[in-house]
């Protein structure tokens, strides 16, 4: 897109406004895809409800018990369900209609929500059946991320393919922050509530059903008769295997998104116990994260086919785990605000640099099962939610925060060490 910018004549605004034109061109590059756009704003209408619907169902199951290891045994469910399916995914996706896939998951996550805000506005709602929810929730989005991500390997270019997968982190990152602060909002709320909530959300997917019913059809991958499921998610394990840097964005996802990510089930008892805060205080403190990392995601979008993309990545997560370590020592309210925007920074930098790097270090033909196998680390997340809402019960919401903030750390300058071994012995691995 520099050429594009290269080809109109300079304004009376000087080269300034052109290098800003440049700039902005160069960012959102694959919103000039009209279908890209279209698939773009259901994705983060997506992303954007069910990360409401994961601060909803903390909270909920925070009031019902005041307990942080509730809180983790409904995320675990959550997790059980995308560690198992994950690895489906990307070859299901290949096998079936994509668009029906996509709207078959939407509909019946909708269908979960409006179910559950029923079941707490008649006061029949428990942390039992919040599981169960996030069960069948995490089956559908075990799918709809590959699918997705397959869809856009087909529609986007290969020059445009990076761009067009930070865009999506870009937005999806903001939603994944963002969410929970529209969600703490809406929850701290007395006309709203808990229920009121959930009909929200639930409204919302009625949005995403409609904005992607549609995005035309794409045809099932033509040799799918040759191989059955298992075999074509056995030939997505042996190509990251193969792909040593491939290997490295994966697992280097995996450890980020579960030692950096899993603090998400502290909030509730960090903003309404240790800080004093309310449910008001939660939503403010994932609506600072939610600031900081849109303003991170647009500022690394340009960056994602940049040569120097994987050290920043190295910076941002082991700025999380810093970040994470002075949350847990934050004396105040305000000052754990503070830190917020750098947590949430750090962390939508990373996602979206990641994730770009290892959609660009794979072929078209693995893309959605590559995806499919580096979302597995949102099972994995999930199913840490548990032993940190345990461990949260015992040693206290501050305790935890440092622990992962510097096991996070310790991780990132072994990933470091490890690329740079990589490097030497594989300098022309995709």
């Amino acid at each position: 897109m520099a050429r594009l910018t290269a080809e109109r004549p300079p304004d009376a605004s000087g080269t300034s406004s052109g290098a800003a034109r440049g700039w902005a061109a160069n960012t959102f590059d694959a919103f000039n895809i009209p279908l890209y756009r279209t698939i773009w704003l259901g994705t983060i209408l997506a992303f954007l409800a069910f990360n409401m619907a994961m601060t909803a169902q903390g909270v909920v199951a925070y009031d019902l018990t005041g307990s942080n290891r509730a809180v983790g045994s409904v995320v675990f469910g959550q997790g059980v369900a995308m560690l198992l399916l994950n690895p489906f995914g990307g070859a299901i996706a290949d096998r079936f209609s994509k668009r029906l896939l996509i709207l078959f998951a939407q509909a019946v996550i909708g269908a979960t929500m409006l179910a559950t805000a029923i079941l707490i506005a008649t006061g029949n709602i428990s942390v039992f059946l919040l599981a169960v929810g996030a069960f069948v929730v995490g089956s559908m989005f075990a799918f709809l991320g590959p699918t997705r991500m397959s869809l856009l390997g087909e529609i986007v270019s290969g020059e445009r393919i990076g761009n067009a997968m930070a865009l999506i982190q870009v937005g999806g990152n903001f939603a994944r922050i963002g969410g929970p602060f529209i969600a703490g909002l809406l929850l701290a709320w007395p006309v709203i509530g808990n229920a009121g909530t959930y009909f929200i959300i639930a409204s919302i997917f009625i949005l995403v059903i409609i904005t992607l019913y549609g995005i035309p059809d794409s045809p099932p991958r033509a040799n799918r008769n040759q191989t059955n499921v298992l075999q074509d998610v056995r030939s997505g394990f042996v190509y990251i295997l193969e792909h040593q840097r491939l290997l490295h964005s994966v697992v280097s996802f995996h450890l980020v998104t579960i030692l950096g990510l899993s603090y998400i089930v502290l909030m509730p008892g960090f903003a309404k116990d240790t800080l004093d805060a309310g449910t008001a205080g939660l939503g403010i403190l994932f609506g600072v994260a939610a600031a900081g990392g849109f303003v991170a995601s647009i500022a690394v979008a340009s960056l994602a086919d940049s040569k120097r993309a994987p050290a920043y990545m190295t910076f941002s997560s082991l700025g999380l785990g810093v970040a994470l370590i002075l949350a847990g020592l934050a004396p105040s309210f305000a000052v754990a605000i503070v830190v917020m925007i750098f947590v949430g920074a750090n962390s939508s930098a990373f996602q979206t640099l990641n994730n770009s790097i290892a959609l660009k270090r794979s072929t078209q033909e693995f893309l959605g099962r590559v995806t499919s196998l580096m979302f597995l680390a949102w099972g994995l997340n999930s199913l840490a939610g548990l032993p940190v809402g345990f461990l949260a019960d015992v040693a206290g919401e501050r305790t935890v925060f440092i622990g992962l903030g510097a096991s996070l750390c310790a991780v990132v300058v072994a990933l470091a060490s490890w690329e740079r071994r990589i490097l030497a012995t594989y300098p022309t691995d995709a």
